[in-house]
């Protein structure tokens, strides 16, 4: 829909009807259920590795989105548990993301529901995202059933992904595939696990332990390489003076031959030494 009025008099109108839409909230709007919790944390400590390679994708959590609606008086507004935005420059959006003052529209929305928390409407969501918004991607997770999807944008109707060679569901635009692993979703970047935190500790302290390995096997090498290169002088100076004793002794016999010749010249003839 085209923009009607002045941006900043359609933004002052957009953050009074965010406003209400808060305030009509129910207390259980803010519970989150532990699984919801754990999944949003993947995903984010995930995205951030992809954003980190690809500075364009943009990622919200829980940031209300707010648009116009045919000819309704009021905008309609959805809440994604995370949203991914894909735009060169950074995306202003405090507390809400008014999608008729943006440069772009959300490119991926990101649901986890639970049966502990059913806090949001997740069905009416379906139908924000697939028609009204047409958002070209939608996943939704359901920890507890162990239920993974991920939805193309279609001419106008969302299609499921169907898992490749892999079993990963992909999403080529960003390089990326999903599947469930132990109990969660993962997203592998360019063919490759994006690690957790935890996982990245890990192996770094496994990189220190084999550095502090290999650092004192080469100490120990050192010391190895010095005592033999010790030996080796030893030996050439003993060598060394092997062959001065050698060469005294050569030196003796030739004078002793010497002297023997001498000697027996002087002898008369017909007599030798005896």
């Amino acid at each position: 829909m085209a923009i009607t009025k002045p941006r900043h008099l359609l933004s002052l109108e957009y953050d009074r009807y965010a406003e209400e839409y808060l305030r009509s909230l129910p207390l259980e709007h803010f519970m989150e259920a532990t699984g919801q919790s754990i999944q949003r944390e993947i995903t984010l400590e995930s995205l951030a590795l992809v954003r980190a390679r690809r500075p364009e994708v943009q990622v919200f959590s829980e940031l209300l989105v707010i648009y116009p609606w045919e000819n309704e008086p009021k905008p309609h507004l959805v809440v994604p548990d995370n949203m991914v935005v894909i735009h060169e420059q950074a995306i202003k959006a405090k507390s809400s993301f008014k999608v008729p003052l943006q440069p772009v529209g959300p490119f991926w929305v990101l649901e986890y529901v639970s049966k502990e928390n059913m806090r949001t409407d997740y069905d009416e969501n379906f139908q924000k995202y697939e028609r009204e918004l047409q958002v070209p991607y939608y996943l939704i997770f359901y920890p507890d059933e162990q239920e993974l999807s991920l939805y193309r944008q279609m001419k106008g109707k969302y299609v499921s992904v169907t898992p490749n060679e892999r079993g990963r569901l992909a999403l080529a635009e960003l390089d990326l595939e999903m599947a469930l692993l132990e109990g969660w979703c993962r997203f592998w970047y360019q063919g490759q696990l994006l690690p957790l935190p935890g996982e990245l500790l890990h192996e770094l302290d496994e990189f220190r332990r084999r550095t502090q390995e290999l650092e004192q096997q080469l100490q120990q090498a050192n010391q190895r390489a010095e005592q033999a290169n010790q030996r080796a002088e030893q030996l050439l100076h003993e060598s060394q003076q092997a062959r001065q004793q050698a060469e005294q002794e050569r030196q003796s016999r030739l004078a002793l031959e010497q002297e023997l010749e001498r000697l027996r010249a002087k002898l008369p003839p017909g007599e030798s030494a005896q």
